[in-house]
C-alpha cells in the first residue's frame, strides 16, 4: 500500500487541469481508466478552503459514482461506488456515456479519515455474461461471505443484475456464471432486516429501462427510451402496458439462502401521496425515477431513491419492507451535476447521507462520491440537505 497526503485545495486544482483532457489526478501508469495498480490511502483535509460546497469529495485519485455504503462488522466503513473513467461517449438521455467497466471499493475507519482505495474488485472482462456498463453496485455480508451486485448490459445490450462472492469486503469478487435469475433494470440494493432476511430492490427508467419490462418481457421498440409516455393518461393502457397515469414503481425480491439467486418472483414496491393513491407518472418531482435504498430506522422503513430529472432524492415510510411507502419529503437537494445517486448509513451513533457530484470535473460522467452528516428529527423526519449551500 501507498500512501501520501493530499489537501483538498491542490486536490482541486490537480483535478481542474485533469478535466480538461477529461481523465482525473491518478497515480496509475494506465490513464485511461484510472485504476490504481495497488492500494492507496489518501489523508482527508480536515480544514477545507472556503467553498461552496457543503463537504468535500472522499478522494482525487479516481472518480467515483453512485456510493452504496456499508459498515460491516469489523466497525469499518466500506464505500461500493461506480468507477467513472472518459470513454469518449457523447451525452446522451440513456447514459450512454456512463460507460464504467470496474467497481473499486473505498473504505475508511470514521467519516473524515484517511480513505484507502484498494485494487479492482471486479473488472467486466472477469463477468461472462456481461458486455458493458457496469453501473450502480451494492454489497451485503452473509455467513462470513461477502456479495457484490451489479447491473451490467449483456452483449444485446439489455441490463440484468448479476452476483461475485468474496472472503474480502474490498474483493477481488467471484462472478457468477450467469446474471440473477429473473433479475433485470440495474441499481440493485440489498437491505437486511432485523429478522435476519435480505431483499433487492432494483430498478431505474429511462437509461435503466425499466419502463422496457412493464409487461414482464422486454420491450425493445425504441419509442420507450423513457417513461415520458406515461406523463399524458390519454388511454387506460399505454404502449408499455399499464395505467397512463401511474408511475412505474421500483421492484423488490427476497433473496435466497446461497444469496446469489432470488427466493420469489420481483414485485412493485408501492409509493403512494398523501391520499394513499399511487405516485402519477407526470409527478417527476416525486416519482421514482433510479437509485432504491432501504433503510429501518425504529419501527419504520425508510425507502429513498432519486427522481431523476428532477435532480432530487427523496424518500418515503412504510411498515414493511414490501411496502406500500407513503412519501415524506426531500432527503437531499439537486447536486452539481445531472445525476443525483446516493445511500444512507449509521456509524458511531450517527446517520450519513452519501452522494456523488462533479465538484472535481465538471462534467457528468465523472463524478466524485462526498458522505456528509444526516439530521433525523425526533419524529422520524429527515432534514433536507442542500449540498451547496455557499451558492
Amino acid at each position: 500500500m501507498r500512501n501520501f497526503s493530499l489537501t483538498f485545495g491542490s486536490a482541486i486544482i490537480l483535478a481542474a487541469a485533469a478535466a480538461c483532457s477529461g481523465e482525473p489526478t491518478d497515480q496509475s501508469a494506465d490513464t485511461e481508466v484510472a485504476t490504481p495498480p495497488a492500494e492507496v490511502s489518501e489523508t482527508a483535509d480536515t480544514e477545507p478552503s472556503e467553498s461552496k460546497y457543503l463537504v468535500q469529495p472522499l478522494v482525487s485519485g479516481i472518480f467515483t459514482a453512485d456510493p452504496s455504503v456499508h459498515v460491516w462488522d469489523d466497525g469499518r466503513i466500506y464505500v461500493y461506488p461506480s468507477h467513472d473513467y472518459d470513454a469518449g461517449i457523447p451525452e446522451d438521455d440513456l447514459g450512454s456515456q456512463y460507460a464504467m467497466r470496474d467497481y473499486i471499493v473505498l473504505s475508511m475507519d470514521e467519516v473524515g479519515g484517511d480513505v484507502t482505495i484498494h485494487d479492482v474488485a471486479l473488472d467486466v472482462d472477469d463477468v461472462a455474461w456481461a458486455a458493458q456498463q457496469m453501473w450502480a453496485p451494492d454489497a451485503a455480508h452473509k455467513d462470513g461471505k461477502y456479495y457484490l451486485y451489479f447491473p451490467a448490459k449483456d452483449a444485446d445490450g439489455v441490463f440484468y443484475i448479476g452476483a461475485a462472492i468474496s472472503d474480502s469486503p474490498t474483493g477481488p469478487f467471484t462472478a457468477e456464471p450467469e446474471p440473477i435469475e429473473g433479475s433485470f433494470s440495474m441499481d440493485p440494493s440489498v437491505f437486511e432486516d432485523t429478522d435476519g432476511e435480505y431483499y433487492m430492490y432494483f430498478g431505474g427508467i429511462w437509461g435503466g429501462q425499466l419502463q422496457r419490462w412493464a409487461t414482464g418481457e422486454y420491450n425493445a421498440d425504441p419509442g420507450l427510451n423513457t417513461d415520458l409516455v406515461n406523463d399524458d393518461p390519454l388511454t387506460n393502457d399505454d404502449e408499455a402496458g399499464q395505467p397512463d397515469d401511474v408511475a412505474l414503481m421500483p421492484k423488490i425480491a427476497r433473496m435466497g439462502d446461497d444469496m446469489v439467486s432470488f427466493a420469489e418472483a420481483p414485485k412493485d414496491v408501492m409509493i403512494l401521496d398523501e391520499n394513499g393513491d399511487p405516485i402519477k407518472a407526470k409527478d417527476h418531482a416525486r416519482r421514482f425515477f433510479e437509485a432504491a435504498w432501504v433503510n429501518k430506522i425504529g419501527d419504520k422503513y425508510y425507502l429513498s431513491y432519486s427522481t431523476g430529472d428532477t435532480h432530487l432524492i427523496v424518500y418515503a415510510t412504510g411498515d414493511s419492507p414490501y411496502g406500500p411507502f407513503t412519501y415524506q419529503g426531500v432527503v437531499n437537494q439537486p447536486v452539481e451535476g445531472w445525476t443525483n445517486h446516493h445511500s444512507i448509513f449509521e456509524h458511531d451513533g450517527k446517520y450519513y447521507l452519501a452522494y456523488h457530484d462533479v465538484q472535481l470535473s465538471g462534467k457528468s460522467h465523472l463524478r466524485n462520491v462526498k458522505i456528509a452528516e444526516l439530521t433525523i428529527n425526533e419524529d422520524g423526519t429527515i432534514e433536507p440537505i442542500d449540498p451547496m449551500p455557499g451558492e
